[in-house]
């Protein structure tokens, strides 16, 4: 799927959320949005989780 087609499928989800849920249903939606991207960039091997934890010094090898 192209990824302008997933934007606006997300935003459409986020948008239905905070309309009929309000913004705490927008702000949940929008955090298992993210969790949701980061473990599918892990499964797609984009992200190793030494990613997360090296300092802003270390430099990748």
């Amino acid at each position: 799927m192209n990824t302008a087609v997933v934007g606006m499928i997300a935003g459409m989800a986020l948008g239905f959320a905070g309309y009929f849920g309000g913004f705490g249903a927008f702000l949940l939606v929008a955090a298992l949005g993210a969790v949701g991207f980061v473990v599918g960039r892990f499964l797609e091997g984009d992200l190793e989780p030494g990613d997360f934890f090296r300092s802003r010094g270390e430099r990748r090898r």
